[in-house]
């Protein structure tokens, strides 16, 4: 690697390489071993021990078992850390995994009980933190009150940005001087870190669900954070055991992936952009959400942000019937939850990912969420206004 900085896009190429020259390898290896041999039962014990409280492997003691450590594992998470200007970050087996742990290692690992969650959020961790399942209470606020939500035995605050599914955006710094000594988590999902650098602002953790554009082909499922060490030790610790390790083969698919997302992200954010602004002229849809569109949402979006991003959701005139009429009409958009894949998805968040969400906080009857792909725009579009005819004609009824 080049000692002068690199951009993203070269970072995404070569980022967590750094062995490949000494294994005498172009492509990443997979090592899918469950155990390893042990040179024997000191150093073998040391390094488990090490890796079992968030460590890494000691010289010469191996890596001992997969739970533990996997060098296919700590090659993605080599490049992200790299991408997300972190000292380090930790992969696990789906994002819904990473969030688990960041709230077990901040709380319940430090004998913390309460935790703020900055809505909206995505419904899973929504649902997550609303039902106290990991033994920490959860207070919720708008932007502007994390300060008086706050605690003494707040552990850590939870914010996304853009939210999903409205793609609100949070000013991270300003949530940061609100959150003081409490460590704040950003789910970094839709900016991915091309876009959108957390810990540069000043927050503690960057969470991605891998799943979505870090692998971006709708075929692994994934979670990471990236952070200092101190707090990637916390994390490994409960990773190891709580048994939430990532797959090697899905870790050599996000590695493989993050190649591809500097030019994957620029085509889809740039057919977004355009689909957001000729959906605003639609008669059959009332409002578009996409970063910089709101009033005075521009300043935070230049300064936070490097792009709006690749996805969209529309407020339609016709409410719930024109939704329901809409994601059943689409012949290009598949009908599904998830985003970030090469190809463009729609879904309806009240009824799917937002539905375990507390009423006062699930998104309207009358919003669908797009996940823009690699389909030529002018396609996505025409499949679009032929679907928003046939909404039309459901919610209006010819008279």
């Amino acid at each position: 690697m080049s000692d002068l900085p690199l951009h993203p896009e070269t970072l995404a190429v070569h980022a967590g390489r750094a062995d490949f020259g000494a294994l005498g390898v172009h492509a990443a290896p997979i090592d899918l071993s469950t155990t390893n041999p042990l040179p024997d039962i000191l150093h073998g014990g040391d390094s488990y021990e090490s890796m079992a409280t968030g460590g890494h492997p000691v010289p010469d003691g191996g890596n001992v078992y997969a739970r533990l450590w996997n060098p296919t594992v700590a090659r993605f998470e080599e490049a992200l850390a790299e991408l997300e200007h972190a000292e380090a970050s930790v992969a696990f087996a789906s994002g819904m995994a990473a969030m688990t742990a960041a709230i077990l290692a901040h709380t319940q690992a430090v004998g913390k009980r309460h935790v703020v969650g900055v809505r909206p959020l995505y419904g899973g961790t929504d649902h997550l933190l609303d039902s106290a399942l990991l033994g920490a209470e959860a207070t919720f606020c708008d932007p502007e009150g994390v300060a008086a939500a706050i605690r003494s035995d707040t552990g850590v605050v939870v914010l996304e940005t853009p939210a999903n599914p409205t793609l609100d955006l949070v000013d991270i710094a300003a949530v940061v001087a609100q959150a003081g000594e409490v460590p704040v988590l950003v789910d970094n999902t839709f900016a991915t870190p091309l876009l959108q650098n957390p810990l540069d602002l000043g927050a503690a953790m960057s969470l991605h669900s891998a799943t979505k554009y870090i692998g971006g082909h709708g075929d692994v499922i994934a979670g990471v954070i990236a952070c200092s060490e101190p707090i990637a030790e916390g994390l490994r610790r409960v990773r190891a055991i709580t048994g939430a390790l990532l797959h090697p083969l899905g870790a050599y698919l996000l590695h493989r992936g993050l190649a591809t997302l500097p030019v994957r992200l620029a085509a889809q954010q740039a057919a977004a952009a355009a689909l957001a602004d000729r959906l605003a002229e639609h008669h059959g849809v009332a409002e578009v959400f996409y970063p910089g569109r709101r009033p005075g949402e521009q300043e935070l979006l230049d300064r936070q942000m490097r792009g709006s991003g690749a996805m969209i959701a529309l407020r339609l005139r016709g409410g719930y019937p024109a939704a329901e009429a809409l994601t059943g009409a689409v012949r290009l958009f598949t009908h599904a939850v998830s985003l970030g894949g090469v190809d463009s998805l729609i879904q309806h968040p009240a009824a799917l990912t937002h539905r375990p969400v507390a009423p006062e906080a699930r998104p309207g009857a009358d919003i669908v969420r797009l996940s823009i792909g690699l389909e030529n725009v002018e396609d996505l579009y025409a499949d679009l206004a032929q679907a928003l005819r046939r909404a039309d004609a459901v919610a209006v009824p010819a008279r």
